[in-house]
């Protein structure tokens, strides 16, 4: 945190106090050349599951947390918590967690509709990912706010707000040069238990980071054209 950061602390009830926002508006032509730039950089974002186990660096994953940690939120409830796990030991309980729900889940609980739904992407039960991957990030949620002193406050759109939060972070991370995944075994309890999470956290992704791996291989995907997202009225 810089030295001149302030401390977060609940402002529920508190009057509202506005303060001037004055950006500097940058020029129309300036304006099209990065959002142009950004989506092409965006454009080469892939999905990646083969990973290198070679260090990056931390404090570029610290900065792209920074980044999400910006996101809009509900009522300004910020209800996110995001765990950096680079212990390999409790990375490898994880992946033996995640991968033991996961092989119900492929051995028929997903159902045939959506096992069919992930053929193209070559998926499967193991999930080296989260072991070959140098650092995970793990998203938890907070289903409310939850005081020192036991007290509790309802949090707002909660599952929004960390979605949201969840792609500003798959975006630093990329334009940073990174790698990354995100995973969502079901059910996630586990990881609120091998992480020691409160009980007012609940799992909503984990995201390996890291490079991709010399032989990285990804599915050969087609995106969506502009034309098949957009409607302009």
């Amino acid at each position: 945190m810089s030295p001149t950061a302030q401390q977060w602390t609940p402002a529920h009830g508190e009057p509202y106090r506005p303060v001037a926002y004055r950006p500097e508006r940058m020029p129309a032509g300036r304006t099209l050349e990065r959002a142009a730039e950004l989506r092409e950089r965006m454009g080469q974002r892939r999905t990646v599951r083969a990973f290198s186990p070679d260090p990056v660096p931390e404090q570029a994953v610290r900065d792209a947390i920074a980044c999400a940690a910006t996101a809009p939120s509900g009522a300004h409830q910020q209800p996110w918590t995001f765990v950096l796990v680079k212990d390999p030991e409790v990375r490898r309980q994880i992946r033996a967690a995640a991968e033991q729900e996961e092989q119900l889940s492929y051995e028929g609980r997903l159902g045939d509709e959506w096992l069919a739904a992930l053929r193209p992407l070559g998926t499967d039960a193991v999930k080296t990912h989260l072991t070959d991957a140098p650092a995970l990030i793990v998203v938890f949620q907070q289903r409310y706010w939850l005081g020192g002193d036991g007290s509790k406050r309802k949090h707002y759109y909660v599952d929004e707000s960390v979605g949201i939060a969840v792609g500003m972070l798959l975006t630093a991370l990329h334009l940073s040069g990174l790698a990354a995944l995100v995973h969502t075994p079901s059910p996630m309890r586990f990881l609120a238990h091998v992480l020691g999470r409160p009980e007012n956290e609940k799992a909503f992704a984990v995201i390996p980071v890291g490079y991709p791996a010399d032989d990285c291989e990804v599915p050969d995907l087609v995106r969506k054209t502009l034309d098949q997202v957009l409607v302009e009225v």
